[in-house]
């Protein structure tokens, strides 16, 4: 079991009879992608801000490298974070947005500008002002400036929004670099889950304030593989027919539904089965689903997207 670098306990914020986050218990593992996805209004920048120390919490504790409680701001400085859009000077480039940060750190290392430039994919932009930057260029000198001072854990609130192609390509070039190079742990939300599936190796995913579920990479994919779906009413007496007949890799997914992710071609072998053991079938095919409409169907359908 991988080290568990931050973790939330019914992690709430309420404004007025509003509950933006609604006991949110979050575990990110060290040297993970943690992909925090949920719609615009989900109650992920707030979450986020609540993690970063930028907005207090209602309710609820932040676990942060083993710390927490008032011993937080101990260990804030390791948190990099770009949250909205990131604050640039528009007549300075990229470097003097840099020197600005590092000063304030007080970081006079030569070459470390330079160092966060290139790491960032910014380093032959020279002399160009930021204002002149595209979209995606503002988005990678804004995690640029989430380096500075070498955090452990960058948040990043929806970096890919409202990127072309090719600005989505580099800054997740970049955050991939980050976790590969330098072992660096993620927080990223967004809610496009097609592209966080590009770079997440965990996920959390957030409806209306509430975690509806947290899983790793494997078990996203496999939710969304190729499979027999099996709908009937009391799965759990379908377990011993599935066992008996050689079935290991299934999963009872709620009180109507049975995944089975192998010997897709058995499927009227199992109906045949449950029939003879007296369990009604309701329906049962081999199905697949896309990621993005995953995500939509456990967020209630694309109506509301």
């Amino acid at each position: 079991m991988s080290e568990i670098l931050l973790e939330t306990n019914g992690l709430t914020k309420q404004y007025g009879k509003h509950k933006a986050v609604d006991h949110v218990n979050m575990h990110i593992r060290k040297g993970a992608i943690y992909g925090f996805i949920g719609r615009n209004g989900a109650g992920k920048t707030t979450c986020l801000r609540m993690i970063s120390g930028l907005a207090k919490p209602t309710k609820g504790q932040i676990s942060l490298f083993g710390y927490e409680g008032k011993r937080l701001k101990e260990v804030r400085s390791r948190i990099g974070c770009l949250i909205e859009a990131p604050g640039l000077y528009g007549n300075m480039t990229a470097y003097e947005n840099l020197m600005i940060k590092c000063k304030l750190f007080g970081i006079t290392q030569k070459g470390y500008i330079e160092n966060i430039l290139e790491t960032v994919g910014l380093g032959d932009v020279g002399k160009k002002k930021t204002k002149h930057f595209s979209l995606g260029m503002k988005q990678r000198l804004g995690i640029g400036l989430a380096l500075v001072g070498e955090p452990d854990l960058l948040v990043l609130d929806e970096p890919i929004n409202g990127l072309d192609p090719q600005g989505i390509a580099e800054v997740r070039d970049t955050i991939s670099f980050l976790q590969e190079e330098r072992n660096m742990t993620v927080l990223i939300s967004s809610h496009i889950l097609e592209e966080l599936s590009k770079i997440a190796t965990d996920y959390g995913i957030i409806h209306e304030g509430t975690l509806l579920q947290e899983m790793t990479r494997e078990e996203l994919f496999k939710r969304c593989s190729e499979r027999i779906e099996i709908t009937l009413d009391h799965p759990e007496a379908a377990v011993p027919v599935l066992d008996g007949l050689g079935f290991k890799d299934y999963q009872v997914m709620d009180r109507s539904h049975i995944h089975v992710f192998e010997r897709l071609n058995d499927s009227d072998v199992l109906n045949s089965a449950l029939v003879k053991a007296g369990i009604p079938v309701r329906g049962i095919g081999v199905t697949s689903e896309e990621l993005e409409d995953y995500f939509l169907n456990l967020t209630g359908g694309a109506a509301h997207a």
